[in-house]
């Protein structure tokens, strides 16, 4: 009992502090932001390449993650500071507030109505009633943060798809993680694993709305 109280202390701490340092950079934009997007990058891309090595495929499907990597974290990095220098901090914070919705909403749906396992073989504490919860949390998150920050070219109950997506980059991570029979991508982060375990969910929401932005798709209302 006290060694699952102090892990979920040390969970918590954790969390504060990337929570301070995401929002700091996050507040400030520019360059403490780009550093956050390209640091971060590294690490993920760093945990991706062994965990691609560590995975029981064939030598081809390792070739294809390999090059699939850096594009997918690349293009979300893109994607995540064209949103937040030309759209502005509230969009940026939109993007990343319906992926941490996700995973709040499905861990308290799965937790509170269980039911059936969603992929068993490749994640099995995961339930539908997570992934309906989190795809319903997501859909407030972008709701409300959403209309506060003025977004326009999509609806808003795109927050609905975002849940969807934002789980599907969770299982793929996963799936990864079972291949290469491993609990976690890496250690970095006491209690939570590896980073690419945090972010794994926001690199295919960031892309896709990332390339939304970056083609005009996706904009924010000027005011006046």
């Amino acid at each position: 009992m006290t060694s699952g109280k102090s892990d979920l202390w040390v969970r918590i701490g954790s969390a504060i502090i990337l929570f301070v340092i995401a929002g700091t950079a996050l507040w400030f934009g520019g360059l403490a932001f780009g550093l956050l997007l390209l640091v971060g990058g590294a690490l993920v891309l760093v945990e991706w390449f062994q965990l691609v090595k560590r995975m029981t495929i064939g030598g081809g499907a390792k070739t294809a993650l390999n090059t699939l990597g850096p594009l997918l974290v690349l293009g979300a990095i893109a994607g995540l500071w064209f949103i937040r220098d030309q759209l502005g901090m509230t969009a940026a914070l939109w993007v990343f507030g319906m992926v941490w919705a996700t995973d709040i909403g499905a861990y308290f749906a799965g937790r509170a109505f269980g039911g059936a396992r969603l992929a068993p073989k490749i994640s099995p504490s995961k339930t539908w009633s997570g992934l309906i919860g989190g795809m319903i949390a997501a859909l407030i998150a972008s709701a409300t943060i959403g209309d506060r920050a003025g977004i326009i070219g999509v609806p808003l109950w795109i927050g609905l798809f975002m849940g969807l997506l934002a789980q599907l980059g969770d299982l793929a991570q996963s799936w990864m993680k079972r291949r290469a029979a491993v609990k976690d991508s890496g250690k970095l982060i006491p209690g939570h694993g590896g980073l690419f375990d945090r972010v794994d969910g926001v690199i295919p929401v960031a892309l896709l709305l990332g390339g939304l932005s970056i083609a005009g798709q996706l904009g924010v209302r000027v005011a006046g």
